[in-house]
């Protein structure tokens, strides 16, 4: 899988996360930013997963090797299509990730908001880059559950 295109190095998931604020999905502000934690073991070293055809991502904790799709990927996985691991552009596979969402506004204003948009990206635990690694449009609902599979 080729490299993302990476402007700006970090230390911290904070700075992944304003990193992927200043994304703009679809011409869209991302919303809200969440960190990948493994439900496992708590794990945030991971080996990112893109199914190319569909762009589908699922995550691989280096810690103990729970996989977990991010956001609807579930949905749109192929085990028989092309699968290909997100490399930094210093070779390194190990990341730790989060998922940037982009929110439709809640209809009635008192609802739960719908996804619009989700960005997953990474911060090279070698190097520090940071990367988005795929993004892709959400046009169901409702899908406000979403926000909790990162």
């Amino acid at each position: 899988m080729p490299a993302a295109v990476h402007a700006v190095s970090g230390a911290s998931f904070e700075d992944l996360a304003a990193f992927l604020r200043r994304c703009q999905p679809g011409g869209h502000p991302v919303d809200l930013v969440r960190e990948c934690v493994c439900r496992s073991c708590g794990g945030r070293r991971f080996q990112l997963r893109v199914a190319t055809i569909t762009s589908a991502v699922r995550r691989v904790c280096l810690d103990c090797g729970q996989e977990a799709f991010i956001a609807d990927s579930m949905e749109w996985w192929d085990d028989d299509a092309e699968v290909g691991c997100c490399a930094c552009l210093c070779g390194h596979e190990a990341f730790a990730a989060a998922v940037g969402f982009s929110l439709h506004e809640p209809d009635p204003p008192d609802s739960a908001p719908d996804v619009r948009w989700v960005l997953v990206g990474g911060r090279c635990l070698a190097c520090g880059l940071l990367g988005v690694y795929e993004d892709w449009k959400v046009s169901w609902g409702p899908s406000g559950y979403l926000l909790d599979q990162a």
